[in-house]
Protein backbone atom coordinates (compact mmCIF):
# COMPACT_ATOMS: atom_id res chain seq x y z
CA UNK A 1 0.00 0.00 0.00
CA UNK A 2 2.97 2.34 0.36
CA UNK A 3 4.37 1.77 -3.24
CA UNK A 4 1.04 1.87 -4.56
CA UNK A 5 -0.81 4.45 -2.21
CA UNK A 6 2.07 7.17 -1.90
CA UNK A 7 2.77 7.69 -5.62
CA UNK A 8 5.87 6.48 -5.59
CA UNK A 9 4.37 3.92 -8.72
CA UNK A 10 3.32 6.91 -10.34
CA UNK A 11 6.58 8.72 -10.30
CA UNK A 12 8.83 5.82 -11.51
CA UNK A 13 6.31 4.82 -14.38
CA UNK A 14 6.45 8.67 -15.09
CA UNK A 15 9.95 8.81 -15.09
CA UNK A 16 10.41 5.48 -16.90
CA UNK A 17 8.16 6.35 -19.74
CA UNK A 18 8.58 9.90 -20.06
CA UNK A 19 11.77 10.85 -19.18
CA UNK A 20 14.31 7.88 -19.39
CA UNK A 21 13.48 6.16 -22.59
CA UNK A 22 13.61 9.78 -24.31
CA UNK A 23 17.27 9.98 -22.96
CA UNK A 24 18.19 7.01 -23.64
CA UNK A 25 17.23 6.95 -27.13
CA UNK A 26 18.83 10.15 -27.47
CA UNK A 27 22.15 9.58 -26.78
CA UNK A 28 22.49 6.32 -28.51
CA UNK A 29 21.31 7.83 -32.06
CA UNK A 30 20.95 11.54 -31.67
CA UNK A 31 20.17 12.38 -35.44
CA UNK A 32 17.25 9.75 -36.06
CA UNK A 33 15.73 11.05 -32.58
CA UNK A 34 15.85 14.19 -33.48
CA UNK A 35 14.74 14.23 -37.20
CA UNK A 36 11.07 13.43 -36.93
CA UNK A 37 7.95 14.34 -37.18
CA UNK A 38 6.83 14.24 -32.94
CA UNK A 39 10.63 15.86 -32.21
CA UNK A 40 9.34 19.16 -34.31
CA UNK A 41 6.20 19.26 -32.70
CA UNK A 42 7.82 19.10 -29.16
CA UNK A 43 10.32 21.67 -30.51
CA UNK A 44 6.99 24.17 -31.32
CA UNK A 45 5.29 23.54 -27.92
CA UNK A 46 8.69 23.99 -26.11
CA UNK A 47 9.40 27.66 -28.04
CA UNK A 48 5.71 28.63 -27.06
CA UNK A 49 6.07 27.80 -23.70
CA UNK A 50 9.68 29.79 -23.71
CA UNK A 51 7.63 32.55 -25.55
CA UNK A 52 4.63 32.49 -23.17
CA UNK A 53 7.05 33.77 -20.84
CA UNK A 54 5.98 31.13 -17.76
CA UNK A 55 9.70 30.06 -16.93
CA UNK A 56 10.73 33.25 -17.30
CA UNK A 57 11.93 34.10 -13.84
CA UNK A 58 14.97 32.01 -14.45
CA UNK A 59 16.49 35.02 -16.36
CA UNK A 60 15.91 37.14 -13.63
CA UNK A 61 17.97 34.65 -11.24
CA UNK A 62 20.66 34.74 -14.43
CA UNK A 63 20.61 38.36 -14.05
CA UNK A 64 21.18 38.16 -10.14
CA UNK A 65 24.22 35.92 -10.47
CA UNK A 66 25.65 38.13 -13.64
CA UNK A 67 25.77 41.14 -10.85
CA UNK A 68 26.68 39.24 -8.27
CA UNK A 69 29.68 38.23 -10.04
CA UNK A 70 30.51 40.56 -12.38
CA UNK A 71 30.74 39.14 -15.40
CA UNK A 72 28.78 40.57 -17.94
CA UNK A 73 26.28 38.58 -20.11
CA UNK A 74 27.28 37.97 -23.47
CA UNK A 75 25.05 37.86 -26.18
CA UNK A 76 24.83 38.22 -29.78
CA UNK A 77 21.78 39.45 -29.91
CA UNK A 78 20.88 43.37 -30.47
CA UNK A 79 19.93 45.06 -27.33
CA UNK A 80 16.24 44.83 -26.89
CA UNK A 81 14.30 48.22 -27.53
CA UNK A 82 11.71 49.73 -25.22
CA UNK A 83 8.90 47.34 -26.22
CA UNK A 84 10.85 44.56 -25.83
CA UNK A 85 11.92 45.30 -22.44
CA UNK A 86 8.88 45.92 -21.06
CA UNK A 87 7.35 42.89 -23.25
CA UNK A 88 10.40 40.47 -20.92
CA UNK A 89 10.32 42.16 -18.12
CA UNK A 90 5.90 41.89 -18.30
CA UNK A 91 6.87 38.17 -18.68
CA UNK A 92 9.49 37.86 -15.92
CA UNK A 93 6.86 38.89 -13.19
CA UNK A 94 3.93 36.48 -14.70
CA UNK A 95 6.48 33.76 -14.03
CA UNK A 96 7.12 35.15 -11.17
CA UNK A 97 3.61 35.29 -9.88
CA UNK A 98 2.67 31.66 -11.03
CA UNK A 99 5.83 30.57 -9.31
CA UNK A 100 4.85 32.45 -6.23
CA UNK A 101 1.37 30.97 -6.28
CA UNK A 102 2.18 27.15 -6.97
CA UNK A 103 4.93 27.51 -3.81
CA UNK A 104 2.06 28.85 -1.62
CA UNK A 105 -0.96 26.46 -2.93
CA UNK A 106 2.50 23.44 -1.97
CA UNK A 107 3.58 25.25 1.16
CA UNK A 108 -0.13 25.22 1.97
CA UNK A 109 -0.85 21.81 1.37
CA UNK A 110 1.95 20.45 3.38
CA UNK A 111 1.29 22.54 6.43
CA UNK A 112 -2.64 21.22 6.01
CA UNK A 113 -1.64 17.52 5.75
CA UNK A 114 -3.41 17.69 1.91
CA UNK A 115 -0.17 15.31 0.73
CA UNK A 116 0.28 12.32 0.82
CA UNK A 117 2.75 11.89 3.66
CA UNK A 118 2.35 9.56 6.26
CA UNK A 119 0.13 11.18 9.00
CA UNK A 120 2.60 10.68 11.54
CA UNK A 121 5.46 13.07 9.91
CA UNK A 122 4.54 16.74 11.01
CA UNK A 123 4.36 19.49 8.64
CA UNK A 124 8.25 20.92 9.55
CA UNK A 125 9.42 17.52 8.20
CA UNK A 126 7.64 17.15 5.59
CA UNK A 127 8.43 20.66 4.44
CA UNK A 128 12.38 19.96 5.13
CA UNK A 129 11.94 16.48 2.72
CA UNK A 130 10.30 18.70 0.37
CA UNK A 131 13.32 20.94 -0.19
CA UNK A 132 15.52 18.37 0.12
CA UNK A 133 13.43 16.88 -2.90
CA UNK A 134 13.47 19.97 -5.05
CA UNK A 135 17.53 20.46 -4.48
CA UNK A 136 18.01 16.67 -5.63
CA UNK A 137 15.49 17.54 -8.68
CA UNK A 138 17.98 20.56 -9.02
CA UNK A 139 21.45 18.87 -9.16
CA UNK A 140 19.67 16.45 -11.34
CA UNK A 141 18.88 18.86 -14.29
CA UNK A 142 21.95 20.51 -13.78
CA UNK A 143 23.65 17.09 -14.52
CA UNK A 144 21.61 16.35 -17.54
CA UNK A 145 22.55 19.85 -18.82
CA UNK A 146 26.16 19.42 -18.28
Amino acid sequence: SIFLGSGVAMILITITIGQLTAQINAANCMLDFINNYFMLFSTYVSLGIEFSGLLHSVYLVQLLFAKITGIPIKSNEPPRSAVQNIFFWARVMLSLAVLGFAFAVTLGALFEGKTTMWGSVPPGASLFIFFILMCLVGLMEGMQIA
